[in-house]
């Protein structure tokens, strides 16, 4: 039988907190799946932990199966997500789980992914184990919101990464910008890039900044002591290009890891030899600019869930200007820079504050010298 928020113990939550708590030891390396984590617990006891590492890699309650060995059977598994009902690149949990012999399984969520979508929690009902589903529900969400955005909307979650004087300035007028920010909200970047299934950026920035866009692992601060150079992979870099002014012998052209290059043509510019990872994708124009929404849609269809964007003014504030982005970190250094310096975003006019972007603060805290701002953005579009 499965039922929702039916009467939890004070040890279920607990049980619960430690398998989100596990899930979060995946959180720089599960993409493009979701972070998950999985306790078994048998008469008061914990005998099995486990959590999703690598897409291809055990889910999280193939290890902890594994670690509880004959001892999970008639026990209670704790899964932050709905165990999975189809045939991937592993074998179902929810059939791991019932030849395992447990007696209950209570899932933080159901899967929003349509090929599982309640049918793990109804494999294991039919198999005569008890289900229940949606303790810490909203915790158990905020492990996964790419995951949960794209299979809602089909598109992926968006975050746009913003640094700017306490004036709102990002550069000198001469476009003198290094460095705003202190070394630790740069090393907080890393890390934003290393939890990404991609970081989206614009020929300005390419070629104003010969940027590489990649993941430094040399500047990962603590994380170093956690995962290895090995185990954090890159994400993929894409570039919008829409005039076509990018040649491979730019830096981030130098840097292995794979590159999505976007602009009109049908396919890469032939009077360049291109490198081995650089694929080309062609979009369409909408008012003479690449449709953004298309590219989100097309990162979509190849599981990207999770993408960070890094750009200049005038590409972020198409983003926001089309409702394309769901959440804002700005990154705010104890400087003013005056009037004369180059601004945050840059779209149309808005003439009525009525019609200016909105956004829900979430999180405010400092980072070295610098202050983070994390923030919703307040649309319609999902």
């Amino acid at each position: 039988m499965s039922t929702e928020n039916s009467g939890f113990s004070r040890d279920d939550y607990h049980y619960m907190q430690q398998a989100i708590a596990l899930a979060k030891q995946g959180h720089y390396t599960t993409s493009p799946n979701p972070r998950v984590g999985c306790l078994i617990v048998n008469k008061g006891e914990v005998v099995g932990r486990g959590y999703h590492a690598k897409a291809g890699q055990g889910h999280a309650e193939v290890y902890a199966l594994k670690a509880a060995g004959e001892q999970a059977n008639g026990a209670t598994a704790y899964v932050t997500l709905e165990p999975c009902s189809h045939f991937g690149r592993t074998p179902p949990c929810a059939q791991a789980l019932i030849n395992a012999g447990v007696s209950k399984v209570i899932a933080a969520m159901v899967d929003p992914n349509p090929k599982v979508a309640g049918r793990g929690l109804a494999m294991l009902a039919d198999a005569g184990i008890e289900t229940h589903s949606g303790l810490l529900e909203a915790e158990a969400q905020q492990l996964n919101p790419g995951f949960i955005y794209l299979m809602r909307n089909k598109r992926p979650y968006l975050r746009c990464k913003l640094a700017a004087s306490l004036d709102g300035k990002t550069a000198m007028a001469s476009g003198e910008s290094k460095w705003i920010t202190s070394s630790a909200a740069r090393i907080d970047v890393q890390r934003l890039r290393a939890q990404s299934c991609g970081v989206i950026t614009g020929a300005d920035s390419v070629l104003t900044d010969n940027a590489k866009m990649n993941v430094r692992w040399s500047e990962l601060g603590e994380l170093k002591a956690r995962y290895s150079q090995h185990d954090l992979r890159q994400p993929l870099r894409v570039i919008i290009d829409g005039k076509h002014r990018l040649a491979p012998d730019l830096a981030i052209f130098a840097s292995d890891g794979p590159i999505l290059l976007c602009g009109s043509k049908v396919d890469l510019d032939e009077r360049y030899q291109w490198p081995s990872f650089v694929e080309y994708l062609q979009l369409p124009l909408v008012d003479g600019y690449l449709d953004l929404a298309q590219l989100l849609l097309e990162l979509g269809k190849r599981g990207l869930n999770d993408l960070l964007l890094e750009s200049g003014a005038r590409l972020a504030g198409a983003f926001f200007e089309q409702n394309l982005v769901n959440e804002l970190i700005l990154y705010q250094a104890p400087k003013l820079i005056g009037s004369e310096g180059k601004s945050l975003l840059a779209f149309d006019q808005i003439d009525k504050l009525a019609d200016a972007k909105t956004l829900s603060i979430t999180d405010c805290r400092m980072v070295g010298s610098d202050l983070r701002i994390s923030a919703q953005v307040n649309s319609s579009h999902g």
